[in-house]
């Protein structure tokens, strides 16, 4: 386990919890990064690989995400360390053994991540009474179904309009990771013109010049299907969507997907992070160098937790999909002209914005995270 001392600074984390269970076999770690500005709000994700220290990062993201997003929260994350793929009844109790293991941490509330969703967070609220992204039936704002997060990457896409030569009328689209975010990702951008060429999941990639049937392929996708399932286009294997031919490229899946050894083979103009920390520093430093606009994830893909914020607060579906549009046009624009006019990366200027905001927050308490 990486020591805790390695990656703490000013803002946090505040809490890095270890959590394990062997009754249940639940092995768990929880990342409260920073609280200054309220409850964190953070995914519970599920997978078997996940490291402290990218437990921490995904925590950080979201403090930034949260503050950036002018919300009343700080970050954090939690992973499950398990197959998220293992039968349902067995899920369903490991999700309400780490529940109970983080009834008492009132300062983390979770919400819906890769390998969990909807009716996860339903089992978690019934065992503590406290979580976001829940099922329609009991109060929540489905942030899958209604595509919250996608709808916020379209929204970012249009505001990069001004910023670079890529227009969404048009564009060739390509989606590594077609679930929950990349496939409304998709659709939004369609409805705006965008022609989906490329997706990829876990089982490979598809390529079709021509333009994919985002309906068709997400409906094999609900069945349980892979995009390779799908009956034409080019398959090849998942990592090699990186160099697909298109305009614009949203990593939408794990960590550190675009790296030194594959950046140079992106034929992107423009990248919407779809995913949290989807790219290597280094590896954004390089996009810049090259030209290609990169929006960083906090920035772009902050509308699940905008609407998590709504949902929480007792608002509606409308008021989520408003909040969003308002608050992702704002701070891309103003994130990329900072970048513009003072040379620096994307990456830069959003953290600089959302650390200032983080700061702020931390003067109004006594204990800053």
């Amino acid at each position: 386990m990486v020591d805790y001392f390695e990656f703490a600074d000013d803002l946090g984390p505040s809490k890095m919890v270890a959590i394990h269970e062997p009754s249940s076999d639940l092995k768990a770690i929880l990342a409260i990064d920073n609280v200054a500005a309220g409850p964190a709000i953070g995914g519970t994700r599920m997978a078997a690989d996940v490291t402290t220290e990218e437990c921490f990062r995904l925590a950080r993201a979201m403090t930034f995400k949260n503050s950036a997003a002018g919300l009343p929260h700080g970050g954090a994350k939690s992973v499950i360390m398990a197959d998220p793929g293992m039968a349902a009844d067995e899920k369903e109790e490991l999700i309400r053994a780490f529940a109970r293991a983080i009834r008492d941490l009132t300062d983390y509330i979770p919400g819906p991540d890769m390998g969990t969703n909807e009716q996860a967070m339903a089992f978690i609220k019934d065992e503590i009474g406290r979580a976001v992204g829940l099922p329609r039936e009991i109060g929540g704002i489905p942030l899958d179904d209604i595509g919250a997060t996608g709808f916020g990457l379209s929204i970012a896409a249009a505001v990069a309009e001004d910023f670079c030569d890529v227009r969404i009328d048009g564009a060739r689209v390509a989606v590594q990771g077609f679930g929950a975010v990349g496939k409304h990702a998709a659709r939004f951008l369609a409805e705006q013109g965008g022609v989906l060429v490329a997706a990829a999941d876990s089982k490979g990639v598809l390529f079709d010049a021509f333009g994919l049937d985002i309906e068709k392929l997400s409906a094999i996708k609900e069945d349980g299907g892979s995009v390779m399932d799908y009956d034409s286009g080019k398959k090849g294997k998942a990592d090699s969507i990186v160099s697909a031919d298109c305009d614009i490229l949203i990593p939408a899946a794990r960590p550190d997907f675009i790296r030194a050894d594959n950046v140079e083979t992106i034929r992107a103009r423009l990248i919407l992070q779809g995913a949290n920390i989807p790219a290597t520093a280094n590896a954004e430093a390089r996009l810049h160098d090259l030209g290609i606009l990169n929006i960083p994830d906090f920035i772009a893909n902050a509308g699940g937790v905008i609407t998590a914020s709504v949902e929480y607060h007792g608002g509606t579906q409308s008021a989520a999909f408003a909040a969003i549009a308002e608050k992702i046009e704002a701070n891309t624009r103003e994130v990329l002209e900072a970048a513009r006019r003072e040379e620096l990366l994307p990456r830069t200027a959003a953290e600089r914005l959302a650390r200032a905001r983080v700061e702020r927050a931390m003067t109004t308490r006594r204990f800053h995270s």
